[in-house]
């Protein structure tokens, strides 16, 4: 059988700071789901076409084709991750990271605004609008200036569906709040990176390599501002590419056994 060419894909980290200090938002995949199903993971998804369209790139502020690239190493639709991270995170979690006429990043603390947009959010995930009718319709602009790019994780082979998804790191907007939307997600919950981390260890949340690897890095911070201005550091972000053994684990680079889980029967064997 070929090698399946993984997909490109996007996802995005929220982060907020509370007076328990630095939480994450994670979403629960639906039990019924034919990829991830159960899984806790961060709002995210495929690249579609029309998130390198011309209109939806000429709304995105802080950010051209050219930058994205160069952060990206590589120079076809790179500004598409962004745009990509920004409807994934609206459609699955509610929150649009998107700035409104009047300049400032949009506020839904208003009863009449939140139904507005909730209207915008199922006609997107119902197939009835694109996204950029949503933002022709409120003058908006992306808000791709604030996420930080911060990691590159592609499916190890094997898997029935394969992703080469860049990772992104953004504030939550204080005036929106987050909602799964009852169809791919089930549950979602604002919680400590490290806590997240005691959960799936008790195995109580099941979660992927680059959820867990993401919380890790996560944990070691007490703010939003000071993680993401760590992350904005990152260069030469590597491309990390599981592999499977002839067990089903996932072995990661620089783990003794990840050479060994190239060889002949080491893939195909995936495990849900």
């Amino acid at each position: 059988m070929p090698e399946m060419t993984p997909l490109p894909a996007a996802t995005v980290t929220l982060v907020r700071d509370t007076a328990r200090g630095l939480e994450v938002l994670l979403l629960q995949r639906n039990h019924e789901s034919g990829f991830m199903p159960g899984m806790f993971l961060f709002p995210g998804g495929a690249v579609d076409p029309e998130d390198a369209a011309p209109e939806m790139c000429e709304r995105c502020r802080g950010l051209d084709e050219q930058r994205a690239g160069a952060m990206l190493g590589t120079a076809e639709r790179a500004l598409a991750y962004w745009t990509a991270a920004i409807r994934e995170c609206f459609e699955e979690a509610g929150v649009l990271l998107a700035y409104g006429a009047a300049g400032g990043m949009i506020k839904l603390d208003d009863a009449e605004i939140r139904s507005r947009y909730a209207a915008y959010r199922a006609q997107l995930n119902a197939g009835k609008h694109t996204f950029v009718d949503v933002l022709r319709a409120e003058g908006l602009q992306l808000a791709v200036d604030r996420l930080t790019y911060f990691s590159h994780w592609i499916t190890p082979v094997g898997a029935p569906r394969r992703y080469d998804t860049r990772f992104f790191v953004a504030a939550a907007p204080a005036e929106q709040d987050a909602l799964h939307d009852n169809r791919e997600t089930i549950h979602h919950v604002w919680m400590a990176p490290g806590a997240a981390l005691d959960r799936y260890r008790r195995g109580e949340y099941k979660m992927r390599s680059p959820t867990v690897k993401t919380l890790e890095d996560f944990a070691a911070y007490d703010t939003g501002e000071r993680l993401i201005a760590a992350m904005r550091e990152r260069r030469d972000i590597p491309a990390i590419l599981p592999r499977i053994n002839e067990r089903g684990e996932r072995v990661l680079p620089g783990d003794p056994r990840y050479d060994a889980a190239a060889g002949p029967g080491a893939q195909g064997k995936w495990k849900p």
